[in-house]
């Protein structure tokens, strides 16, 4: 293979993620503000503690950002049904839901306890940490594809 050809490749594979990428991030805001909403609504006006209403909010938004990404940022390498979306669906909330869970529960602990930052203030930073380790578990495990090819008994 040549020197340019080469380039080419990675080139191409570089655009392909850069724009993967982007649509992970425009599914991530609809899924922040989606997060902060029930946050707001499960603490302040429900009354949760505020680590009980970060748990919910965390896991509702891990299931809405899951079918936005099944069917948009990684829509070209997936076939959505029942019998692979549950088990991607799995990967996805004990992958992603554990760096997002535990990121959001650690980091709200001390940013709200110890560093007495409003909480809704301390959720966005916590979110935006746990977003690149989430792009690149999604990328890489959760939505790769080939664990469903080798499934797919065709």
């Amino acid at each position: 293979m040549s020197a340019g050809l080469r380039n080419s490749i990675r080139n191409s594979i570089r655009r392909d993620t850069f724009l993967r990428w982007l649509r992970f991030n425009l599914v991530g805001g609809i899924g922040i503000a989606v997060q902060l909403v029930l946050l707001f609504l499960l603490k302040s006006i429900l009354h949760f503690n505020y680590l009980g209403a970060t748990a919910l909010a965390v896991e509702a938004t891990l299931i809405h950002n899951f079918l936005w990404h099944e069917r948009y940022t990684w829509a070209d390498r997936l076939q959505p049904s029942w019998q692979n979306s549950l088990p991607r669906l799995l990967r996805f909330n004990l992958t992603n839901g554990a760096v997002s869970i535990c990121g959001n529960l650690g980091l709200m602990k001390l940013m709200v306890d110890i560093g007495h930052m409003n909480y809704l203030v301390a959720n966005a930073i916590a979110i935006a940490l746990c977003s690149l380790a989430n792009f690149i578990v999604s990328n890489e495990y959760v939505f790769d594809g080939r664990s469903e090819s080798a499934r797919d008994p065709r």
